[in-house]
């Protein structure tokens, strides 16, 4: 897939790449990317450079934007799983890091225990699956109703969770229980919340941005990032509102695909 495109220093907006959030912003939640959307960032590559960067894994990325004939390692030239804990470039795996390895057994045990707890303690909730701690390499997603939510179950929590406030709520409590542990709480999606290591936000990957110029000599000097959660305490905000990068804050998919279309003539 790669090889229809120019070289990063060889396309036409060669000092902009263009990168990405995943739920609701270029795909609804935990569902599948549009063939309008894949054939907008495609159009949009022949042009600058395109990355996402999301908090989920990448197995779940690949659900949402791959297709079965095509890896999303290959749809895009930079991939940021995990905030960029996971990262590849042009379709190569570059360094990771862990969650475990930074904050040890121990305080994760006490911090996962105190978790589900609070979990079991939360009055009203519509609905609870399964899967309310989900391990990943970067941080940790926690979700009160549970991972395996269907799509009907997601959205009725949602709509709970608006009107009680129930993920704000426990972040809070984590911050009074854990203040030394040095964790970010992070809202995003619909039924969750991800705890990482202060700074270990979405600009993380900005780092393989800017080392862009001493890998190929691009320096980019106009970062654009499109998110849906662009507000204080959503999972875009800090990468939105960094000095370094132009912010888009969009509604769904499809006004990801207008601004597009109207920012870069695609």
């Amino acid at each position: 897939m790669a090889e229809l495109f120019s070289d990063l220093t060889e396309r036409p907006l060669k000092e902009t790449v263009c990168l990405f959030d995943v739920d609701g912003t270029l795909s609804p939640a935990r569902l599948h990317a549009s063939p309008e959307m894949l054939q907008t960032l495609a159009a949009l590559r022949h042009k600058c450079a395109i990355g996402f960067v999301g908090g989920s894994n990448l197995v779940k990325q690949e659900e949402q934007l791959g297709t079965p004939s095509i890896s999303v390692i290959s749809l895009f030239d930079f991939c940021f799983s995990e905030n960029g804990l996971t990262a590849y470039r042009m379709g190569k795996q570059l360094a990771s890091q862990s969650f475990i390895g930074w904050l040890g057994q121990e305080k994760y045990q006490r911090l996962a225990r105190w978790v589900l707890r609070y979990i079991a303690n939360i009055e009203g909730i519509p609905k609870m699956t399964g899967t309310f701690i989900e391990f990943r390499n970067g941080m940790i997603n926690v979700s009160p109703v549970g991972r395996n939510a269907s799509k009907e179950e997601r959205d009725e929590f949602e709509a709970w969770d608006k009107k009680t406030n129930t993920r704000t709520k426990m972040i809070e409590a984590l911050k009074k229980e854990f203040p030394d542990y040095g964790l970010t709480y992070s809202i995003g999606g619909q039924i969750s919340f991800d705890v990482f290591p202060t700074g270990w936000d979405k600009t993380y990957c900005l780092q393989y941005i800017e080392a862009e110029k001493d890998v190929s000599g691009i320096e980019y000097k106009n970062i654009h990032f499109f998110g849906d959660k662009a507000f204080e305490g959503g999972n875009d905000w800090e990468i939105y509102s960094d000095e370094r990068t132009i912010g888009h804050s969009v509604k769904n998919p499809e006004d990801t695909i207008r601004i597009l279309k109207e920012t870069f003539g695609i």
